[in-house]
């Protein structure tokens, strides 16, 4: 009963946000043909009818892995659905404006005046509801895939003479089960092995929940190269947590064994908790590698930073991959402040925002206070890479799929 009363409140709200908008369609159509005016009401209402039936038949079928179709479909329809909000503000804002004229009028005695809608208003409304709009399709159709290499030069004062121009790579977040091919991803590894790196790391979040996702994907992330091997770790999703039914009480177990193999058969070598010392002519840096760590509620916190350190105290200059970069603030510069540079992932730049010169901006940002790029606090670095891949909405605007190149130099 209180689904059925959810499902019931969440299609009136669909419709009463849709019968606002029409307010706006029917003014701006005003001066249309009938039958012009016949045909935008009828796209207008059939979309609402799609929208309510997809909601009813996603509600209907939860739990059940959603297809292609489905994905871009249930996409189109939020973006849709969200651009009409923009508009809703608009008609807001031209609703409290007669709301005006008319207490105004009405005291003044004025028995003359036109309460209609200011249709410049309605038609800004729409006008700006087409850039979002636009953004996020453009999003899905180019944006999910069009790969980026970012260059970063970092400078240690610490950093052993022989590291001068060390190249490191990181990849994060690639969400292999959103992919619906493995071309993609084979054009990013070309990428990555473009670049020559010395070390490749991966910071977690493989899959979005299952490491069946990941299968269709092994040989060709087993391509990646790098000079001195691939490291990496698990992310929050990697875990399974998320998976509300298991077909019995050790399949989530399994799962993670598999997940853990899997990072074994594409030759990376998966931190857990755990380090390694890279040396090159006689001097040497640590990678630590931990366990997913977030510093937020509902985040679990598998990492056990004191692990991956043990072993590390002497080694000149340190490098951590933990997924969340929460757990920067909430662990790494709080104890270890001579760990020089850690790794993170986990946002996405949620996908969606504005990100050109002079300007980063996206709402993740309210959530996390590090997020996207490099941060730096005293003599400690982070950098959150915005990921490889996608989850949910199957694209990108403004901050697109990313593959990082550091360069280190002695300060």
């Amino acid at each position: 009963m209180q689904r059925m009363l959810t499902f019931a409140l969440i299609i009136l709200l669909l419709f009463l946000v849709d019968l606002y908008v029409f307010q706006a369609i029917k003014t701006v159509s005003d001066n249309l043909s009938g039958t012009a005016q016949k045909t935008i009401y009828f796209i207008h209402w059939a979309i609402f009818a799609v929208t309510a039936g997809t909601f009813i038949l996603a509600s209907a079928t939860r739990g059940t892995p959603p297809d292609t179709f489905k994905t871009y479909l249930a996409s189109t329809l939020f973006i849709i659905f969200a651009s009409k909000l923009v508009v809703v503000l608009f008609l807001m804002l031209d609703d409290t404006l007669r709301l005006g004229k008319i207490v105004i009028n009405t005291a003044s005695g004025e028995e003359n005046f036109d309460p209609s809608r200011l249709k410049f208003l309605n038609q800004m409304g729409l006008l700006v509801a087409a850039i979002p709009f636009s953004a996020f399709i453009y999003g899905m159709v180019k944006g999910a895939y069009d790969y980026r290499v970012k260059r970063v030069t970092l400078r240690f004062p610490n950093l052993p003479a022989a590291f001068e121009g060390y190249k490191m790579l990181q990849i994060s977040d690639l969400h292999t089960g959103s992919f619906t091919s493995t071309g993609p991803l084979k054009e990013a590894v070309r990428l990555i092995n473009k670049q020559e790196a010395d070390l490749v790391f991966f910071t977690g979040d493989l899959v979005n929940n299952l490491a069946s996702e990941v299968e269709a994907h092994i040989p060709t992330l087993k391509e990646i190269r790098a000079k001195g091997g691939v490291f990496s770790v698990l992310g929050n999703h990697d875990y399974a947590d998320y998976v509300r039914e298991w077909p019995h009480e050790n399949a989530k177990a399994e799962n993670l064994r598999k997940m853990i193999d899997t990072h074994g058969q594409m030759g990376w070598q998966l931190l857990m908790n755990e380090n390694r010392i890279i040396e090159k002519d006689g001097e040497r840096i640590a990678v630590l590698g931990v366990e997913n760590w977030g510093n937020r509620a509902g985040f679990p916190k598998y990492g056990r930073l004191q692990e991956a350190y043990q072993g590390t105290e002497e080694v000149p200059f340190k490098v951590l991959l933990s997924h969340d970069p929460s757990h920067w603030d909430g662990e790494v510069n709080q104890k270890y402040n001579d760990i020089d540079l850690t790794l993170s992932g986990h946002t996405h730049g949620m996908q969606f925002g504005v990100n050109v010169p002079g300007l980063k901006w996206s709402p993740v940002q309210y959530v996390y206070e590090q997020w996207a790029g490099l941060y730096k606090k005293g003599r400690q670095h982070l950098y959150v890479n915005t990921g490889l891949g996608f989850i949910g909405y199957p694209g990108r605007v403004g901050f697109l799929p990313e593959i990082t190149v550091f360069e280190l130099r002695k300060a």
